[in-house]
């Protein structure tokens, strides 16, 4: 598959990247971002960190701002970084900010006339990993992570898919999007009024079945101004419990749903995700 480079910098001795190419599963031109760490060669593969970012952003945000590079060049893991939906002219959008293009939330549609391009569970999931496995010099070990609706998707794609990954963490998840209005608005669109299809992209839903068990990490700032409406993280404390299904998730006063959240937190996640590489 063509690679088109859009910029390459030097950062903290390692590369930060960002690549276009013409995804089969989205049907579109995609965009992501890959840092890839000083010792990363093609006799050293390194593992991936997948960061999943929230809505209206694009695969830039969490290069830009979470400061997450200089740790991650300390400790030889490559991040990627893909866009947040397909994209393009003739990709399907909506008014509001909260569905459409820059609100894909990782799932797969099944419904007109989103299902032409918005299949991002499939591009997260397989497409993504299989191009950059084989065109940059990493391994197959897999982490993922994300923020809010990335959040989301970071942990349904892992309880999903617990062979695939070492890990996961997330920062202000959505963790029940069945019972939230960001998620009923977008599950609705993209897979239509039955709600017992949205059950496989609902987190609190399939931490009840998941296995095996992988290693959890949630970050949640108490300052949050969604955090009642539409994070409800205690519906997946509940469920966790139920599931005996051990998570850590760490509660900050004070601390809101930005950047400035992630980037003061951000170390510990990526420390935690090299632990569980083996």
């Amino acid at each position: 598959m063509s690679l088109t480079q859009v910029s390459n910098v030097k950062m903290f001795d390692g590369k930060q990247q960002q690549f276009t190419h013409q995804s089969s599963s989205t049907n579109c031109v995609m965009q992501f971002a890959i840092y890839l760490p000083p010792e990363a060669n093609e006799t050293n593969k390194v593992p991936v960190l997948y960061w999943l970012s929230g809505l209206t952003c694009t695969d830039e945000n969490f290069v830009q701002k979470a400061g997450a590079q200089r740790i991650a060049a300390e400790l030889g893991m490559a991040i990627v970084c893909p866009d947040t939906s397909p994209r393009g002219e003739n990709v399907a959008n909506d008014a509001g900010y909260d569905l459409g293009q820059g609100a894909g939330f990782y799932v797969n549609s099944t419904q007109a006339p989103w299902a032409d391009h918005y299949q991002m569970y499939d591009y997260v999931v397989s497409e993504l990993p299989d191009l950059i496995e084989a065109n940059f010099p990493v391994s197959n070990q897999r982490a993922i992570s994300g923020h809010s609706m990335g959040g989301h998707g970071a942990l349904t794609i892992a309880l999903r898919n617990t062979s695939r990954y070492s890990s996961v963490s997330a920062f202000s998840p959505i963790v029940n999007p069945i019972d939230c209005p960001w998620g009923q608005k977008a599950l609705t669109a993209y897979l239509g009024e039955n709600v017992e299809t949205w059950r496989e992209y609902d987190a609190c839903e399939l931490i009840k079945q998941s296995s095996p068990q992988l290693p959890m990490l949630i970050e949640q700032g108490l300052t949050d101004n969604f955090l009642a409406g539409q994070l409800k993280p205690e519906n997946l404390i509940a469920q966790a419990k139920a599931a005996n299904y051990p998570i850590t998730i760490n509660q900050h006063n004070g601390y809101d749903h930005s950047y400035f959240f992630i980037a003061s937190f951000i170390e510990e996640h990526i420390r935690f995700h090299a632990k569980h590489f083996s």
